[in-house]
């Protein structure tokens, strides 16, 4: 569960930014899915003191077409930094959401014969 200050706008950013599907909306919170990933998001209610998202971690999602959601996402999304291979032998990049979080996307490439 995602806290999120504005439900309506971080629902509109991972529908139309990322291509989630809102799959429920009950005002205070949503569920969204994309491929076969389920987030859920919520607004701050009166149980908890939250005044600011304050996740420190990341989101990370794994993708079979990690460039074509680059391609996507690269000029509608903050970059947290662009797409690259990485020596531990995933392509990703990461970009921030509408409140801040940090969401991560990679997909593993194929070992190089040597």
């Amino acid at each position: 569960m995602v806290r999120a200050w504005d439900l309506s706008a971080t629902i509109q950013f991972y529908t139309t930014v990322l291509g989630f599907a809102c799959q429920r909306n009950y005002g205070l919170w949503a569920s969204l899915r994309w491929d076969n990933v389920e987030l859920m998001l919520s607004a701050p209610n009166s149980h908890e003191n939250d005044k600011a998202p304050a996740f420190t971690g990341s989101l990370y999602f794994h993708t079979d077409a990690v460039d074509e959601l680059w391609e996507s996402v690269k000029d509608r999304a903050r970059i947290c930094y662009s797409i690259e291979t990485f020596d531990y032998g995933i392509r990703e990049f990461a970009i921030y959401d509408n409140n801040g979080y940090l969401l991560q996307f990679g997909q593993p490439v194929p070992k190089r014969a040597t």
